[in-house]
């Protein structure tokens, strides 16, 4: 059973959105808090740290009625405006000012209070396990409703006394995603089946890095491209009670990471910067990437494009590499990222709350056509499952692949139970201070010590870091 960790932020608010959720008692049968006027609310608040969100919301919540130029509010048809509040993720950004504004929502006009905001998977639990959210089941959600919806979804937000506090319209298995041209070369096919047969373990998968180099090309780009196959595949969670555990399986991909840098089986990118961007495009000689189902449809894809969108480029072979990927399982199942909503303890909209956790991430139909429409990955069995099925269905993308029957069965696979609410600050620091051993600026001693210090640093709260390899 999952341990229970609440962060020093949350165990502060706690006594604080206590009172906010008195308010809240009525759950789906809530009013919400009046105006002046003595109206109920108007303005719903939601906080995110992208636009993934907005966009889902925009283009499938049916109650929708118009969404202004600048995409900063959206018109419903009751005539409810939403307002959206974007603060981007980096630094910890997102969490501060989300922690600050909900430290004054008791004491904030109706208009003004955050009804929904958006969590991920890397800090659920520091939001799950403490008084910000609100159990669903207050909102109006009923287990029948989130029936079929992946399991690991509903764990990830269930808090220590079995709430589920949250809800989502995706789920995020991860795949390897490969360059059918290099595969071809380098293996004599570039067929997914044939392929993962080649890269089913991680003893083959270095073989064929090995293969590809000899071919003049790099595996994989840099030094983070396989760390989410070994940190989700962990015994453990990252901290036991106050101390930091650094798991074996972490220290596999600090020495596999080493050996690839050190063979010239990478090209030494970091995660997001310019040269793996470049490294999934046309110039690009990488056999391939590990990405779950939202990379693939929006970050590899626009990657992979010679002329973007927005500059005319149409979503077609023959414009850069479109169409000359594939995915296949890999040597481990993973999961990366997801994103959850969340009702605000002290909404003074519950009942709209409820109403769009409902339609977005319950409804059977509207799952499919979101998965139909961007390629996404939703969180609906069944709609999944049909489209897993459907022999005309298959991604230009990919070469006409059915990649949703692969990211079907690797969902089955996600266990969450190591989730906890200082991942997302753990897997950072660790990619951070290997990124020096990596780079040959200091050896491993100096790296696992400037790890500790950076996470000592930025959780004072854990006092000890155990290495466990």
């Amino acid at each position: 059973m999952r341990k229970s960790i609440k962060s020093l932020a949350s165990l502060a608010l706690a006594g604080i959105l206590a009172l906010s959720m008195v308010g809240c008692g009525g759950g789906a049968e809530s009013t919400g808090s009046k105006d002046s006027t003595g109206e109920a609310g108007k303005v719903l608040n939601i906080w995110c740290w992208n636009d993934e969100f907005q966009s889902r919301f925009n283009d499938y919540y049916p109650e929708v009625k118009e969404v202004a130029e600048d995409k900063s509010t959206t018109t419903l048809n009751d005539g409810t405006v939403v307002k959206w509040t974007i603060n981007p993720n980096e630094g910890n950004n997102y969490q501060d000012k989300l922690d600050e504004a909900l430290l004054n929502q008791e004491s904030a006009d109706a208009n003004d209070k955050i009804d929904i905001f958006l969590i991920e998977a890397d800090y659920a639990l520091k939001y799950v396990d403490s008084d910000y959210t609100m159990d669903v089941t207050e909102l109006g959600l009923t287990a029948d409703d989130m029936a079929n919806q992946y399991q690991y979804t509903k764990d990830i937000v269930t808090d220590s006394n079995g709430a589920i506090k949250g809800t989502t319209w995706q789920a995020t298995p991860g795949l390897f995603a490969y360059r059918r041209s290099i595969a071809k070369d380098v293996l004599g096919t570039d067929d997914p089946a044939k392929v993962q047969e080649a890269l089913a373990d991680w003893d083959k998968f270095d073989d064929v890095a090995e293969k590809a180099h000899e071919k003049g090309y790099k595996m994989l780009s840099g030094y983070d491209d396989s760390y989410r196959t070994f940190s989700n595949n962990v015994k453990a969670p990252w901290v036991d009670d106050t101390t930091v555990v650094v798991d074996d399986n972490i220290m596999e991909w600090v020495e596999q990471t080493k050996e690839y840098t050190e063979k010239g089986y990478n090209n030494k990118t970091s995660l997001w910067d310019d040269g793996w961007t470049k490294d999934q495009g046309p110039e690009g000689k990488v056999f391939g990437f590990f990405y779950s189902t939202w990379g693939i449809n929006f970050t590899l894809l626009a990657n992979s494009l010679e002329t973007p969108e927005e500059e005319g480029g149409k979503l077609e072979v023959g414009n850069g590499i479109y169409g000359d990927y594939a995915v296949c399982e890999g040597p481990q199942p993973y999961y990366w990222g997801g994103t959850w909503i969340c009702g605000a303890a002290g909404t003074d909209d519950a009942d709209l709350v409820k109403d769009i956790m409902l339609k977005l991430t319950c409804d059977e139909e509207i799952a499919k056509q979101i998965t139909l429409d961007t390629q996404d990955y939703t969180n609906n069995i069944p709609a999944m499952e049909a489209i897993a099925a459907d022999p005309d269905y298959g991604s230009d993308f990919l070469g006409g692949q059915n990649h949703i029957a692969l990211f079907a069965e690797a969902a089955k696979k996600i266990d969450m139970s190591n989730a906890g609410p200082f991942d997302q600050g753990c897997n950072e620091e660790m990619q951070k201070a290997f990124k020096d051993y990596y780079d040959g600026v200091v050896d491993e001693k100096g790296a696992k010590a400037n790890f500790e210090t950076a996470i000592k640093e930025k959780y004072p709260e854990l006092t000890e870091v155990k290495w466990d390899d």
